[in-house]
């Protein structure tokens, strides 16, 4: 294994070169290493520390234990960094450039959030709604009501007085018009609930029935945000691509995809002491931060690609698969002229970057050695159950069909801070049933993939 500037993660200093994180070199070694793996011991040790010391702390040690048992970073494959660059991020990129959807204390860590963000529209008024919309759910996690009711005025303050502008942006501004009154309406038994677990004692089951009240309340409005925010995108938008990826299928905005993972020894699925038969999780495949990618899985999801195929990785650190049987290490299909095959003849798709602010995104290339190291992207690697694409440590070009589920919680790996924005394409989020990726094992099985939504957006190559 190699392993570069080892000294800077000893220091706990800015990383210079995202060349310190090493590739996996260890081939189909499909043994459960995450059951063994000293760093984890590291990681729990160093979770109860002020998450002002942690990250230093934790890289120091994850760096120490990958000097010392580097063979124990092998894991299923080597299309993705060894767990170390997880680890280390904190500690690494402490400096970046503050420039991300979330940043400082407050990690944005919702995916939904992170989706509305991701849309290609302009319009400061929906973008100052959105957020006192969401930070009514914050508040209201953290049992803040006095926040959340200030919150919920200022929601109310910009519906009454900015509705114009709002609308004026939409391809239907009837329907923007009543998407805005039904949640105006909506507000009304959410002030009622929020002001109601105010009266009641803390820790009651009266207060505690009005919070969770409240919460359902709060995501009926912001459901009906997104559907306000998706009627601003231009008539007919589609993001830009090069036309040297005209041969590869794109998707021109977002799907859904439903996957069922089930386990094959009869065993149940346990989380926090609930069991389920089966793990049901939804996917908002977003055609807009990264049509290539996205089009490409929802392509293979549709071939029936990946239903019966096993989880491949699973060390606390990713989710991982896509690797077919066989000698292929990907998807074996008719090869894009500019990216071409790979050495089994799979098809290639190129790294796709899309950072905020650009019209499109680049290719072929990281974000880093664009010169643009610690901007944020447009969908970031800060939500638990981000979907990104595997490729080799030194080829940018070499992803075909496997995929991994970032489990590592964003306050290790806040957007725009890590090594994984810029290096490695966010496609979608988990939107539903994320909480099953803590019990998905190597060897679970994908029972079923299928496009549930959006299928119309996927555009086959010419």
């Amino acid at each position: 294994m190699r392993f570069h500037n080892l000294s800077l993660f000893l220091l706990g200093s800015q990383i210079a070169s995202t060349s310190a994180f090493a590739p996996q070199t260890v081939q189909n070694a499909r043994t459960s290493l995450y059951a063994t793996n000293p760093q984890q011991n590291v990681v729990d040790t160093i979770e109860s520390i002020d998450a002002t010391v942690k990250g230093a702390l934790s890289g120091m040690a994850l760096a120490a234990a990958l000097w010392t048992a580097p063979a124990l970073m092998a894991g299923t494959m080597d299309q993705f960094p060894s767990v170390a660059s997880n680890n280390a991020f904190s500690s690494s990129i402490a400096s970046a450039k503050e420039m991300a959807s979330g940043s400082g204390t407050r990690v944005n860590k919702d995916p939904e959030s992170l989706l509305r963000y991701g849309l290609p529209i302009k319009n400061k008024e929906v973008r100052d709604l959105q957020k006192s919309i969401e930070d009514i759910k914050i508040n209201v996690s953290s049992k803040r009501k006095s926040a959340a009711l200030d919150d919920l005025k200022k929601a109310r303050g910009i519906i009454n007085t900015k509705e114009s502008k709002m609308t004026a942006s939409c391809r239907d501004a009837k329907v923007c018009s009543d998407i805005l009154a039904s949640m105006k309406s909506d507000l009304e038994p959410l002030e009622g609930t929020l002001r109601a677990s105010v009266d009641y004692q803390s820790g009651s089951d009266q207060e505690r029935k009005a919070l969770d009240d409240s919460y359902l309340t709060q995501d009926k409005i912001q459901k009906k945000l997104t559907t306000l925010e998706e009627q601003m995108i231009p008539a007919g938008y589609q993001t830009p691509v090069p036309s040297d990826y005209d041969d590869l299928p794109q998707l021109k905005g977002r799907a859904t995809v439903e996957m069922v993972v089930k386990k094959t020894d009869g065993e149940k699925f346990d989380i926090e002491g609930q069991l389920f038969n089966e793990a049901k999780m939804k996917m908002i495949i977003d055609g807009y931060a990264a049509p290539v990618t996205s089009g490409n899985f929802v392509d293979l999801v549709q071939k029936g690609f990946y239903t019966d195929m096993d989880i491949q990785r699973s060390d606390g650190f990713v989710v991982q698969t896509g690797d077919p049987k066989g000698e292929a290490e990907g998807y074996v299909g008719t090869p894009s002229k500019s990216v071409g095959a790979g050495k089994h003849g799979e098809r290639l798709i190129p790294l796709e970057i899309f950072p905020k602010g650009d019209k499109g995104p680049f290719y072929e290339t990281t974000i880093e050695d664009e010169g643009r190291g610690g901007e944020a992207t447009v969908l970031p690697f800060s939500s638990y159950g981000a979907m990104g694409w595997a490729r080799e440590e030194y080829d940018p070009n070499s992803g075909s069909s496997q995929f991994f589920w970032l489990l590592f919680d964003s306050d290790l790996t806040p957007a725009g801070k890590n090594v994984l924005d810029g290096r490695y394409p966010v496609f979608g989020y988990v939107v539903e049933g994320a909480d099953f990726l803590r019990d998905v094992k190597e060897g679970d099985v994908i029972a079923s993939a299928k496009v549930t939504e959006g299928a119309e957006n996927l555009v086959q190559p010419k």
